[in-house]
C-alpha cells in the first residue's frame, strides 16, 4: 500500500506517575504496533506527576518513532484526554491506558472501515470476556444502568479502548464538559446523542497489576460527576439517539487486553 494512503492512527495515553511502569509498557505496545497497516504516532499525557514520569518519557523518545509528550500541570486523567485529542492527527484518535492496549483493537477498526465513528472496546458485548473480580463487574454493570436509565444510553460501556474518527473529534470533543473520571463517557453520549455511528467490540480484560485508585474512593466522584454531567447533557437532549450496532461478527479479531489502572472510573 502506499505510503500515502496508509491509515493514520493518533493513539492518546494519559499517564500520571508512571515513570517505573512506562519503559517496559511503551515496549510492548511499539511491539504490537508494528504489526498494524497503519501510520502511528502516540501522545503520551503526562498529567500531574511528581516521580519524573516526564523526564521517562523524554529519554524514550529517540527510542520510539511518532512518540511525543504533552506535560499537564495537575491530575486530571479527563483533561489529559481532551488534551491529547485536540492535539491529534490522525485519521482516527484512540484511547489507550499505559496498562490496557492492544494492537488487535487497531486492527479491528481498520477493519470496521467506514462504517463507524466510533469503535468501542466493551467488556460487556456479546462474546466479551471480562476476567476481573465479580466486585468489578458488578460495578461496571452498575455503572451501565446509572447510564442506561440516568443518561439514555444505550451503550454498553463507555471506559476503556475507544477509536474516535477525526471528524468526531473536532466536532465533539471541544463541547465536553467533564473532565477526571467522566470525560470519555461524556464524549460517547454527546457522539450517541448527535447521531453518529458506533459499534461495540468485545474485549477479553484481565488485571495486569492492582488499580493505583481505590474503586470506593472513585464512587463519590464519579457519581458527582455524573449529576454534573447530566445537566451538561442537557443542552444536546434534543438530539436523536445515534445509531449503534454491536458488531459481534468481529470477534474473531481476538483483542488481546489487559485492565487499565490508572484514574479512569469503575469500568
Amino acid at each position: 500500500m502506499d505510503r500515502t494512503s496508509r491509515p493514520t492512527f493518533s493513539v492518546v495515553i494519559p499517564v500520571h506517575n508512571e515513570a517505573d511502569y512506562l519503559p517496559g509498557a511503551l515496549a510492548e505496545l511499539f511491539d504490537e504496533l508494528a504489526a498494524v497497516p497503519a501510520d502511528i504516532e502516540v501522545l503520551v499525557v503526562e498529567n500531574g506527576s511528581d516521580d519524573g514520569t516526564a523526564g521517562e518519557v523524554k529519554e524514550l523518545i529517540p527510542r520510539y518513532p511518532g512518540l511525543s509528550l504533552i506535560s499537564l500541570p495537575t491530575p486530571d486523567y479527563g483533561a489529559a484526554m481532551r488534551d491529547g485529542f485536540l492535539a491529534t492527527n490522525g485519521d482516527w484518535a484512540v484511547n489507550f491506558d499505559i496498562d490496557y492496549f492492544s494492537g488487535d483493537f487497531l486492527n479491528t477498526v481498520l477493519d470496521v472501515g467506514p462504517g463507524a465513528d466510533i469503535v468501542l472496546a466493551s467488556k460487556r458485548a456479546v462474546g466479551a470476556d471480562d476476567r476481573r473480580s465479580p466486585f468489578r463487574r458488578f460495578a461496571t454493570w452498575t455503572f451501565n444502568q446509572i447510564l442506561h436509565f440516568g443518561l439514555g444510553s444505550e451503550v454498553s460501556d463507555t471506559h476503556g479502548m475507544k477509536a474516535v474518527r477525526r471528524s468526531v473529534v473536532s466536532d465533539v470533543v471541544p463541547r465536553v464538559r467533564s473532565t477526571q473520571d467522566l470525560f470519555d463517557t461524556e464524549l460517547v453520549v454527546r457522539a450517541e446523542r448527535a447521531g453518529y455511528r458506533i459499534i461495540e467490540v468485545p474485549a477479553t480484560v484481565e488485571e495486569k497489576r492492582e488499580a493505583k485508585t481505590s474503586l470506593m474512593t472513585r464512587v463519590p466522584r464519579t457519581m458527582r460527576g455524573i449529576a454534573d454531567s447530566s445537566q451538561s447533557l442537557a443542552i444536546c437532549s434534543g438530539h436523536p439517539a445515534g445509531r449503534r450496532s454491536r458488531a459481534s461478527l468481529l470477534a474473531s479479531a481476538g483483542n488481546r487486553v489487559s485492565r487499565r489502572s490508572s484514574s479512569s472510573v469503575t469500568s
